[in-house]
């Protein structure tokens, strides 16, 4: 069972994913909140798999509700999705350096909905790669150069993997691209977070443009 926390200042927003959610076999609405404090007192004391977070709210907005989630070890295996509008590009960059996995967009199919909860739940891809790249792509490093010492750590074929990731390949585009198995691709990804201290796929593409590895517009 998926158990989904749903943090948004608007009730019938919370209402309509709510009814959704919960009309799945295997999910179920664990709790509503309608600010990001209360989403962080509310997931702390429920576990949940995901949070489905606005980040326009009054009081503590999503973003620092991502960051006060993305803090408590408690909760290290909960995923942050942004519910977003295609005018809130700084939001979402924000919120994906704060600790979210990935986004929605807020007029999503309703199907497309369940499908992205169930992805990440999984601990699968970010949602939208190509827009998630384009957004993080905004804070790339000033000049293009590398900061070789953030990724020092790495072998050269982490580079490459992580260079590949943020260009918004999936894995298995990766492992056709560097002609490896499925699990190897896996493998140095997972290497990749632990060196990093990223905490999923999109902190490790935010960290590959914000420290140079990979240049907007690559």
């Amino acid at each position: 069972m998926i158990k989904v926390l749903i943090a948004d200042d608007q009730a019938l927003v919370r209402g309509g994913f709510r009814v959704l959610v919960d009309s799945e076999p295997d999910m179920t609405v664990v709790g509503e909140a309608s600010d990001g404090g209360t989403a962080a007192e509310i997931a702390h004391a429920t576990s949940p798999d995901v949070v489905l977070m606005d980040v326009q709210m009054p009081g503590v907005d999503g973003i620092e509700g991502i960051r006060l989630i993305a803090a408590d070890p408690s909760l290290a295996d909960t995923r942050i999705l942004i519910l977003t509008t295609f005018d809130e590009d700084d939001y979402v960059v924000a919120g994906l350096q704060a600790g979210a996995s990935g986004f929605l967009l807020k007029n999503t199919d309703p199907a497309q909905l369940l499908h992205g909860i169930r992805v990440v739940a999984g601990g699968e891809e970010l949602l939208s790669p190509g827009i998630t790249r384009r957004l993080i792509a905004r804070s790339a490093r000033p000049g293009g150069s590398v900061n070789h010492d953030v990724f020092a750590q790495l072998t050269a074929r982490e580079r490459e993997v992580v260079a590949l990731v943020a260009r918004g390949l999936s894995n298995e585009e990766i492992t056709r691209e560097l002609v490896i198995s499925p699990a190897t691709t896996k493998t140095h990804i997972s290497r990749a977070l632990a060196k990093l201290g990223a905490r999923d796929r999109a902190q490790l593409v935010a960290l590959a443009y914000r420290h140079g590895l990979v240049q907007a517009g690559e």
